[in-house]
């Protein structure tokens, strides 16, 4: 097995910042730690964490295109079993769904999935 990096946090607002203003907590990856985390992703055949998505989106196909930094394809892949990926994305229990199926989990924390 190939070294795995640890899952790369999701960079947010200061408290400080956030107590006044109406903005994103969440800030969103930058290009860079989208594709550092993509790269975590091992490609598996039977894709568990595809078996964990509700909608059935094709998640190790996503990953691929972010790692690739094809991301306007990326958003494609996941729009083709999902009209609204931004509404979805924010109430998703992806933590209990596609990213506890992720094989990495156990031992190196999985995929953030719901992150890219």
């Amino acid at each position: 097995m190939p070294e795995i990096a640890p899952r790369n946090p999701m960079p947010s607002q200061p408290a400080e910042v956030r107590k006044s203003n109406f903005k994103e907590v969440a800030l969103g990856y930058t290009g860079e730690l989208a594709v550092a985390e993509a790269e975590r992703c091992l490609q598996c055949k039977k894709a568990p964490c595809r078996a964990g998505c509700p909608v059935g989106i094709d998640i190790p196909a996503f990953i691929q295109l972010i790692k690739e930094h094809k991301y306007l394809a990326a958003i494609r892949k996941i729009r083709e079993k999902n009209t609204l990926p931004a509404v979805c994305g924010r109430v998703c229990p992806q933590e209990s769904q596609c990213e506890a199926k992720c094989t990495l989990r156990k031992k190196f924390g999985s995929v953030a999935i719901g992150r890219l």
